[in-house]
């Protein structure tokens, strides 16, 4: 139980008394196409709140101009985002660690900056992601179909804030927990670039091959370098390896049509939805329960590539950690043989293959690809021990990213179960570790 040295008291207070301030993130109308750009300055929209963290995979950027045009909207270090829109979304908040201080706070979005040494960010931060406030922000947020949360419903959310060395000592236990979730997530990361550049490097820019005109090195191991040719020939599809044959994606990949009605879901089946996938990511990091599932799905395995067919543009592709269902709007994609799944999984999620499949989506509105125009994707098909050479290196990547989520999703378990223990005082830890932490930093 907290001791009578805590305190409970309103973020409209401490804004009141000069040691908070909230502000809304730029109105659509100050943003414009012409303002985004490939690579500058990152902007966090909503979707990209979660629950004390950020996935900033894939989001949108904006020039340098523009960030300083919007400058009263950059991001500092503690800086906590609201996502203010959406039935999933609203409530969720996130705290600015060093790695985001300079990006912008995106439209529908509400920033909380505490100006106050008296209080501990961190510890502040925990305490808003815990399950009880963000249910509260969600009963309180205005609108039954969209629920929008605002400034003035901030303001009226009480926060307990035990003595500072305390709300130091709590956020250095969950703190713990979070920096390791943290380091697998860019671990992750990591292994997603790696797999990325050596797909890039093999079937798209044939650097091996290459390498070999050209009279260099190529870099890899002899019995793998062996299995490259030394020059390229004319296909169809432009110069291609020797050796390897110009056909298309269906050749070999297949998608799983594997269709389960509402009633055969149940309880334990995991789901995942469109809206568990991160744009431009393969690490699958959430789904749920089906025990709320209300419509047919499909079914997917552990291994298998999910593709999401609705605006393909968002570039949601991943690999299932689990068996489970999807949404119907996911195409669930199986390598037709083991030693192709590496080069499936870097043709799928490649930014060319999005791209192609987005221009060929039907729907002006919803627009949606489909199997047939995603198998018909030209693709340079090289003999299968390239393939298996491939395979061999990426899939021990991918699994490693499987086994990362897990424990993610371990260590997120005891750090929510901890959470509301910690922050009520029904749990109590030396305030020594807040001192520590103080004279660290």
């Amino acid at each position: 139980m907290a001791s009578e040295t805590w305190r409970e008291i309103s973020i409209g207070a401490l804004c009141d008394m000069g040691a908070a301030q909230t502000q809304t993130g730029p109105f659509g109308s100050q943003l414009h196409s012409s303002d985004y750009v490939v690579n500058g300055v990152p902007v966090i929209p909503t979707e990209a709140i979660r629950r004390r963290h950020l996935v900033t995979e894939g989001i949108p950027q904006v020039s340098k101009e523009t960030a300083e045009r919007l400058s009263r909207h950059l991001l500092k270090r503690g800086d906590i985002l609201f996502a203010r829109r959406g039935v999933q979304a609203t409530g969720l908040s996130a705290i600015i660690k060093p790695f985001h201080e300079g990006s912008l706070c995106g439209t529908g979005a509400i920033l909380l900056r505490i100006l106050t040494p008296e209080i501990d960010t961190e510890y502040l931060s925990f305490f808003l992601s815990a399950e009880a406030t963000v249910s509260w922000l969600r009963q309180h947020a205005v609108g039954a179909v969209m629920p929008n949360l605002n400034e003035g419903v901030i303001r009226q959310l009480a926060i307990t804030l035990p003595p500072l060395s305390e709300q130091r000592a709590i956020a250095s236990v969950l703190g713990a927990l979070d920096d390791k979730i943290d380091l697998n997530r860019r671990m992750c990361q990591t292994l997603e670039e790696m797999a990325r550049a050596l797909f890039k490097s093999w079937f798209v820019d044939f650097d091996p091959v290459r390498a070999k005109m050209e009279g260099r090195d190529p870099g890899l191991p002899k019995e793998i370098a062996d299995l490259f040719p030394s020059r390229l020939v004319d296909s169809e599809l432009g110069p291609i390896p020797e050796g390897w044959t110009a056909s298309n994606f269906g050749c070999i990949a297949e998608a799983r049509r594997e269709g389960v009605a509402a009633n055969q879901i149940d309880a334990a089946t995991k789901y995942i939805g469109l809206e568990h996938m991160p744009r431009r990511s393969i690490s699958l990091w959430e789904w749920e329960s089906g025990d709320a599932i209300e419509s047919n799905k499909s079914r997917f395995a552990k291994g298998d590539i999910l593709f999401g067919k609705l605006r393909p543009y968002f570039h949601k592709v991943g690999v299932a950690p689990i068996d489970g269902v999807c949404s119907t709007d996911i195409i669930v994609i199986q390598p037709k043989n083991r030693a192709a799944f590496s080069a499936v999984l870097g043709l799928a999620s490649s930014d060319d293959f999005v791209a192609y499949t987005d221009k060929r989506s039907a729907g002006t509105r919803m627009p949606r690809t489909n199997w047939s125009d995603m198998a018909a994707y030209p693709v340079a098909v090289p003999p299968s021990a390239v393939l298996s050479a491939h395979d061999s290196i990426i899939r021990p990547l991918a699994e490693r990213i499987a086994s990362a989520i897990h424990e993610v999703r371990l260590l997120q378990a005891l750090r929510d179960t901890l959470l509301p223990k910690l922050i009520a005082g029904e749990v109590r830890v030396p305030a020594s570790l807040g001192s520590m932490q103080e004279m660290a930093s």
